[in-house]
């Protein structure tokens, strides 16, 4: 076994989902104040290191079905390349390294990072067999992550911040699994079991939903009385296509270009949508931060 078949195991590639923890830190205004701004990348950090236990844990209870996907059976445990005593050993390893850091940030930065992995445990063992509660499941955890990043920097935790995230969460996860359900076809409930129990058609409907419902959201949020009176503009209402742009990009590359199994690494590597997520990052803190 080499270190760096448990480094691919610890999924890095997947830390870009922690990214979520630097909303708050963002929307409330604290994203040049130093001691903020630590704690923010302290706290990333660590949950970095617990998202990588959840995954391990994740790939040894999924190890069979992943051995019948063409990618994921390249997973280092899945290949045998790593024994399931060293895999659990290492989660837990981890697990309690990234929950000491926690709580020595805080104790309730340390008891989001607990339900975080309480849930992840539940989610591999139970819930993602369930119908449309497992795409809702996963959505929490980005909410979580949205959480984390608020209360270990101290701020109050924005209703709207979090039914944005949950909203946009659910569309990836859905997306995720119409394009599971299309690319595996007839042998996606060995792959997944739960996929058995959608179909295009009512994945295309929920989709729909959600999608209209993040980019409604998304604009009542900029143009709320309290948004507005926090930021001091109403300018932030000029992000919005690029909300749009980003969601729209996204329905095409699943639609059209059979992509959509890993957000993570369409994000990456489609560059228009990884422009696009720059440009309105960048426009927000503009108009945040500049624009009064």
């Amino acid at each position: 076994m080499r270190f760096s078949q448990l480094w691919i195991s610890l999924r890095p590639q997947q830390w870009v989902k922690n990214l979520f923890l630097f909303a708050a830190l963002v929307f409330s205004g604290k994203l040049f104040s130093a001691p903020d701004a630590e704690r923010a990348v302290m706290g990333f950090f660590i949950f970095c290191i617990g998202a990588s236990a959840a995954y391990l844990f994740n790939d040894l209870i999924d190890a069979p079905q992943d051995r019948l996907d063409p990618e994921k059976s390249r997973r280092p445990i899945a290949a045998g390349l790593i024994s399931p005593n060293t895999a659990i050993s290492l989660s837990i390893f981890l697990a309690a390294v990234a929950l000491l850091g926690a709580f020595a940030l805080g104790r309730e930065f340390g008891a989001v990072l607990t339900v975080y992995l309480v849930v992840n445990v539940i989610y591999t063992l139970w819930l993602k067999a369930i119908v449309i509660l497992d795409v809702m499941i996963v959505a929490s955890l980005y909410v979580l992550r949205v959480v984390a990043g608020a209360v270990v920097i101290s701020v109050p935790i924005s209703t709207w911040l979090l039914i944005c995230t949950m909203l946009l969460a659910l569309f990836l996860g859905f997306s995720r699994r119409r394009y599971e359900l299309i690319a595996l076809q007839n042998d996606a409930p060995q792959h997944r079991a739960v996929l058995q129990k959608y179909s295009p058609y009512f994945l295309d409907q929920m989709i729909s939903v959600v999608t209209a419902s993040t980019v409604i959201a998304y604009t009542f949020y900029t143009v709320a009385p309290e948004t507005t009176s926090k930021f001091g503009t109403a300018n932030l209402i000029y992000t919005v296509p690029f909300v749009l742009y980003g969601i729209f990009r996204y329905l095409y590359l699943v639609h059209r270009e059979d992509k959509g199994g890993n957000p993570t690494k369409v994000l990456l590597t489609d560059v228009p949508l990884l422009i696009n997520v720059v440009l309105w990052l960048g426009v927000a803190v503009l108009i945040i931060y500049f624009g009064r």
